[in-house]
């Protein structure tokens, strides 16, 4: 199949501190249908190996690839991702995290669904440690794994879920919940850099874990954009990590912004423009 005509696309990668997730997550983006894209590595303070990883994946493939570091000063997720979404001048922009790997047809898949004034969320299945440590190793050949390989490690309890890895054309039912903002994570969240701006990007007072792209979501809402579901089209692969618990102050942070009416992060990516 043609790759369709599209945007010009910057995927957004975030990591920290993972160097081996991140080589895998690279490689499955250098082996996209789609070629109008860049990636953006947006590092939160990680060391010397993932700047080296980031030279020879720039060196070695095709990827149209650079990478934005902030130093180490605790989890800054919402800044790092302000900075890198700054860095790029492409219309649209894919946040995808650094331990999530794709398959082929990852972006083409989200070029398709990119409709003015509307953000897309994908969904995710999360992978079991030894499955993570098998997509490590594999890289791209995992995203070509069959239906019905990945139907028998959901029955095996290797991934907690299969259903999102199914391809359903859902078409207007796409749009059925243009307004709700729960469920929508920043590991695979997609927009117009244009719908971004006007929001003033991630608010960077977020500085603990969680939290952060629910704030993002709720503004863009407020400020006319509208939900276009990703599920049964756009599926990533999350390698497995210990789970954190949500950081009190940014939990209490983002049920403040509930209440309120803003729209604009009053620390966002303006800081970078």
């Amino acid at each position: 199949m043609k790759a369709p005509d599209g945007p010009g696309i910057a995927v957004i990668v975030s990591t920290c501190d993972r160097p081996d997730a991140l080589d895998a997550v690279l490689r499955s983006l250098a082996e996209q249908t789609y070629r109008r894209f860049e990636i953006v590595v947006a590092d939160d303070g990680s060391g010397p190996d993932t700047q080296g990883l980031v030279e020879r994946h720039a060196e070695e493939s095709r990827l149209d690839l650079r990478h934005v570091r902030q130093e180490d000063r605790g989890y800054r997720l919402a800044a790092v991702r302000n900075r890198a979404a700054a860095a790029t001048e492409q219309p649209y922009l894919i946040f995808l995290d650094g331990d999530c790997l794709v398959r082929p047809d990852y972006v083409e898949r989200h070029a398709r669904l990119a409709e003015p004034g509307h953000f897309v969320h994908g969904s995710r299945v999360r992978l079991d440690p030894g499955l993570s440590a098998t997509a490590i190793e594999q890289g791209p050949r995992i995203g070509r794994w069959s239906a019905a390989r990945w139907l028998g490690e959901w029955l095996r309890g290797r991934v907690d879920r299969f259903t999102p890895l199914l391809r359903v054309p859902l078409g207007p039912l796409r749009r059925m919940s243009p307004r709700r903002w729960r469920g929508a994570k920043g590991c695979n969240l997609a927009l117009w850099r244009s719908d971004l701006l006007a929001v003033n990007g991630f608010d960077e007072a977020f500085q603990g874990w969680g939290f952060e792209d629910n704030d993002l979501v709720v503004r863009l809402i407020r400020n006319g954009v509208r939900r276009k579901e990703g599920r049964y089209a756009v599926p990533v692969l999350h390698l497995w990590h210990e789970l954190r618990p949500p950081d009190p102050a940014s939990r209490e942070r983002f049920e403040h912004r509930l209440r309120s009416d803003a729209v604009r992060a009053e620390r966002g990516i303006d800081r970078y423009m």
